[in-house]
């Protein structure tokens, strides 16, 4: 135990490699209650964890409508490293490449959305989008030096407004 921690009462965090070991096995023990036996494949990029299931017969009931049941379990190993007092805490869990695909589906409508932007010089507000969503279209978005994009709105209705830059 390092001497603050001790000093608190509290156990030693986790370091990095505990961290990322202890999400792996996390994931594989719920989706053995699933009867779902595989090996999960872990990385961790910067101070992220990356979990990735590999596509199942149960892949669809693991992403739920949406993704909200994939985002309610990234949710629950978030918190419990979190618990744990965890050197890494932030995660990304995949399931059959569900992220990455619909990531890619929003980056393509994102560009879509530049250049009509581009064209008609009227600001365009997006529909409502997750954090991870408004992230990717800001991503792209940077890639156009033309335009601004800006995040507004509360909550479920936080949206993307797009607008051109006077030149």
């Amino acid at each position: 135990m390092d001497e603050e921690n001790q000093a608190k009462g509290n156990p030693m965090a986790m370091n990095r490699e505990e961290s990322i070991m202890f999400a792996k096995k996390y994931v594989e023990d719920v989706l053995s209650f699933f009867g779902i036996n595989v090996d999960v494949y872990t990385t961790a990029e910067e101070d992220v964890i990356e979990l990735s299931v590999p596509n199942t017969y149960l892949s669809n009931l693991l992403i739920g409508k949406n993704g909200d049941t994939l985002r309610s379990l990234q949710f629950l190993v978030r918190t419990t490293l979190i618990q744990k007092n965890a050197e890494l805490q932030r995660v990304n869990l995949d399931v059959a490449d569900y992220k990455r695909r619909h990531n890619d589906r929003i980056a393509e409508q994102a560009e879509e959305w530049a250049k009509q932007v581009l064209e008609s010089g009227e600001p365009m507000n997006l529909r409502p989008m997750n954090a991870a969503e408004r992230r990717v279209v800001h991503k792209v978005l940077a890639d156009y030096s033309q335009l601004s994009s800006e995040s507004e709105g509360d909550g479920r209705d936080r949206h993307i407004v797009l607008k051109k830059i006077a030149e």
